[in-house]
């Protein structure tokens, strides 16, 4: 079995393999160059997010600066988009469904180090896979851990940091990151007659 093989399996594996290291900078010079185009030349830049993503559905965008580990493990659906200086480490998939609204410094990270220090040592390491369902809306500065799913429609409140699996259509947030209701009709009710009115 190979490093690759072993990192997407989620078993310990050697970051230093020297596969491995070709691959992270793949990712980290298209990074620089996406991070190098005009600002509003949307054509070259989603060109270049095809080319180092995994998968990137229609009409999504990824505002610059942005980081991964290798993309290649990044699935991106419809109608997302990602505000400025969002890191995804993808050692291991991460999976983001459509309509998926991330606020600044948004961290997804797939990747985990062994808790005794002389395993940790030896640069062995390891990743469990993050997926986020569709609708769902994460504020600036919130931190998904390791192996984490965010169910469809949930939204999680700016700094928090998801250790756990959230259901869908919940208002989550804190350190760690807690439910704290659901999302119900009377929600949408709410924000429907508010745009209108052209309220908040």
């Amino acid at each position: 079995m190979t490093e690759r093989e072993r990192m997407l399996s989620g078993q310990l594996y050697d970051a230093g393999d020297e596969t491995l290291t070709a691959a992270r900078g793949r990712a980290k010079r298209l990074t620089w160059r996406y991070h190098q185009l005009d600002p509003t030349d949307w054509d070259s830049r989603t060109q270049i997010l095809q080319e180092l993503l995994g998968h990137l559905g229609e009409d999504s965008w990824i505002e610059p600066p942005f980081r991964c580990d290798y993309g290649t493990q990044i699935s991106i659906g419809d109608h997302f988009f990602a505000n400025y200086d969002c890191i995804f480490l993808d050692v291991a998939p991460i999976t983001i469904g459509n309509r998926v609204m991330f606020g600044p410094r948004v961290c997804l990270y797939t990747a985990g180090h062994p808790l005794d220090a002389a395993t940790r040592n030896t640069g062995l390491e390891f990743g469990k896979p993050i997926a986020i369902g569709d609708d769902v809306w994460l504020g600036g500065n919130v931190v998904v851990l390791p192996g984490v799913t965010i169910g469809a429609g949930t939204v999680v409140a700016a700094g928090s940091v998801v250790r756990r699996d959230l259901p869908p259509h919940v208002l989550a947030a804190g350190n760690p990151c807690q439910v704290l209701r659901s999302i119900t009709e009377a929600d949408r009710l709410k924000w429907e007659a508010q745009k209108e009115h052209g309220t908040a």
